[in-house]
């Protein structure tokens, strides 16, 4: 029997990272792609292409054949710092608006039997997550459209073009809309990092009984989703003849400033908290897992405080060695 192929575009990231090795695990032959190698390990994928997938000559490169499975996470991207400062905006439509264009036409070309689109919870309206209690993030609630971030229109953008692919060129689709997927191998420092990241990063500096900075009141909502649980849901998807889009994301809504409290429970550290002037996205965000449930019959179940306590282990092992190093760069 021939193994199967799948393509991962975007494979020197975080959730990429991931998929490479799950894919692996479960018997695929795998051709990854990024504009660099993964930044914490070796990726495990038995092709690895460093290139740029705006340019249509690498997207013909690396999608040459009609694979079983491709899987479009590349995007120009970060945490808060990355996305809400509006420094960025041109940058990041014109980046990801091209990959996308470039890979779901030539995807149509090539005959791919299944293709997966990451979208982002970014896409949903700012006037339905206003209230920090009780955030609006069903997948109808998406239009009229009106996301807080040049991100989002992007996101929807997209959306919509592979949607256009799927009824013009019969392209077999699959899109999810992610909702602040985190867990250890991911970008903690550097300002394109998420949430819990940057947190655990700052706990993990702090000598017990120090302090803290959190953009804003702090009490701002999200959920987190674990990257296990996640990968779950996508697969789930691809397994399934549901289109989408659909939300992965959790439903256990934590306030920042709860998150960072877990963050210091796990530590074992008594810090406080100092509130800073910063980029803040939306009053509150949290998924609505009523569609995934019934389509697919699925929805994540870890705690928050499990995938954390993973996420703050791996961190701190980061930043311990970066204190060494500083101390002793010579070993």
């Amino acid at each position: 029997m021939e193994m199967k192929r799948a393509l991962v575009l975007g494979a020197g990231g975080f959730i990429g990272g991931h998929l490479v090795k799950r894919l692996k695990k479960e018997g695929y032959w795998v051709r990854g792609v990024d504009l660099k190698r993964h930044e914490y390990e070796e990726s495990p994928a038995d092709e690895f292409v460093i290139g740029d997938l705006r340019d249509p000559r690498v997207c013909e490169k690396v999608l040459d054949q009609p694979f079983d499975r491709v899987y479009q996470l590349a995007a120009d991207m970060g945490g808060a710092g990355f996305i809400f400062t509006g420094d960025n905006d041109a940058a990041i439509m014109h980046n990801s608006a091209l990959i996308n264009l470039n890979i779901a036409e030539l995807a149509s070309r090539m005959g791919v039997k299944k293709i997966f689109y990451s979208s982002s919870a970014c896409i949903y309206p700012e006037r339905n997550q206003m209230d920090p209690e009780k955030p609006v993030c069903a997948e109808e609630s998406a239009y009229p459209a009106a996301p807080d971030s040049e991100y989002g229109w992007e996101k929807i953008f997209s959306e919509r073009f592979y949607l256009a692919c799927a009824r013009n060129c019969k392209l077999p689709v699959r899109i999810a809309r992610f909702h602040n997927v985190f867990g250890p191998e991911g970008t903690w420092t550097g300002s394109r990092e998420k949430a819990p990241a940057a947190i655990c990063r700052k706990v993990a500096e702090a000598p017990d009984g120090g302090e803290i900075e959190i953009w804003g009141d702090g009490k701002q909502t999200r959920s987190f989703l674990y990257i296990d649980e996640c990968l779950d849901g996508v697969e789930r998807l691809m397994r399934s003849d549901f289109t989408g889009p659909v939300n992965i994301g959790s439903e256990e809504m934590v306030t920042i400033n709860g998150l960072a409290h877990m963050a210091m429970e796990i530590a074992g550290k008594k810090l406080s908290i100092k509130h800073v002037p910063g980029p803040l996205g939306v009053r509150g965000r949290n998924s609505d897992n009523r569609l995934i449930l019934e389509k697919l019959g699925w929805a994540p179940s870890l705690p928050l405080k499990e995938g954390l306590a993973k996420t703050y282990a791996w961190i701190a092992d980061r930043v311990r060695d970066n204190l060494v190093y500083a101390t002793n760069p010579y070993g």
